[in-house]
């Protein structure tokens, strides 16, 4: 690879009037080598400011570019602007994020130190505009709320099966294609499943650092994993397999709530185990909730945001399970609507 590669940046973009400057500043701030740098603004037809803004930077900064996205989706945002130019290494970005300046040349640096990684990721720090934020952010930062999802929780580089803004060598979407447009969410999941399926590798880095500005609003949380878990049925349908068993846990903690009582009608010492699990559950939360919250008034934020993960993953999945597998039916329309 060459001591300076052509890097792209692609930024799926709607109504972020609030959080697009501060992404692009980030980048701005990079030491990366700008002529070796190319940013595309991917735009859903923003309708809150955000166009004037992108195309304000793009006048200033000469290697920062407005995109319109009409399909409105990520994955059609994420397509046009890696199909925009040639690039050594394309770089999937949030409007929400902000990167470390040195976060590109940390992903060169491996690539350069460990020529069989084909994706490197980094580690997300949360950035919370408020305690409910704040609440959500520590639980979606924790073992329990999040399972191994390594690009939250994980200290160590090594491999892994998927992470958050990936920085990819350009033969990985020669190879595999690109992002499926068909999915509204998990389009990164899958993509990351079908490159390491064909066997390319995802490093992690811990030195390769971004900032997420959380949703600050438990509604938003509730439908956002929710269709986490609807969507993630789609692909496994789509792929024949399980991409990740992790992500049966909450679906099946659902199952058995509902379903696990039944068992006990007919053989009554079985309630203390149903009921013995509950309680073991709810403890178990509890104590990882005062464990994990930044503060001890946030306890009962932190408590509610890993039921919220757990309740609205497990049901969405069930969800699709029964509207994939059992009606056969195409994802519902309102479940493409984006949550924020």
């Amino acid at each position: 690879m060459h001591p300076t590669p052509q890097i792209s940046i692609v930024i799926p973009c709607r109504n972020e009037r609030d959080y697009i400057g501060r992404c692009l500043d980030s980048i701005i701030r990079c030491d990366y080598d700008k002529s070796k740098l190319k940013v595309w603004v991917c735009d859903g037809l923003s309708d809150d400011g955000t166009i004037g803004i992108i195309k304000n930077y793009a006048l200033e900064f000469p290697f920062i570019h407005y995109l319109e996205n009409a399909h409105m989706t990520t994955p059609h945002a994420l397509n046009i602007g890696l199909k925009a130019t040639s690039f050594d290494i394309g770089v999937i970005l949030g409007a929400h994020a902000e990167i470390y300046p040195d976060y590109l040349s940390n992903c060169v640096h491996v690539f350069q130190t460990h020529p069989e990684v084909d994706c490197v990721g980094g580690i997300i720090e949360n950035e919370n505009e408020n305690e409910k934020s704040e609440a959500i952010g520590a639980a979606m930062s924790s073992v329990f709320g999040v399972g191994n999802a390594h690009f939250r929780t994980g200290t160590k580089s090594g491999f892994v099966d998927t992470v958050a803004f990936g920085a990819y060598k350009k033969e990985v979407f020669e190879t595999c294609g690109y992002f499926d447009e068909e999915l509204v969410r998990n389009q990164d999941d899958e993509f990351n499943f079908r490159i390491t399926d064909s066997g390319y590798k995802i490093w992690l880095e811990p030195s390769v650092r971004s900032k997420y500005y959380v949703r600050a609003s438990f509604g938003k949380l509730r439908k956002q994993y929710y269709q986490y878990g609807y969507w993630k049925v789609y692909v496994n349908k789509k792929h024949g397999t399980v991409t990740t068993w992790r992500q049966t846990v909450p679906a099946l903690w659902i199952s058995f709530l509902f379903l696990g009582y039944i068992p006990c009608l007919f053989l009554p010492p079985l309630w203390y185990g149903y009921l013995g699990t509950i309680v073991f559950y709810i403890s178990a939360s509890f104590l990882m909730a005062i464990k994990t919250a930044p503060k001890p008034r946030l306890v009962p934020k932190v408590l509610l945001s890993f039921w919220l993960l757990h309740l609205s993953y497990g049901s969405g999945y069930i969800k699709g399970l029964w509207d994939f597998f059992l009606l056969g039916k195409k994802p519902a329309e309102k479940q493409g609507r984006l949550s924020r």
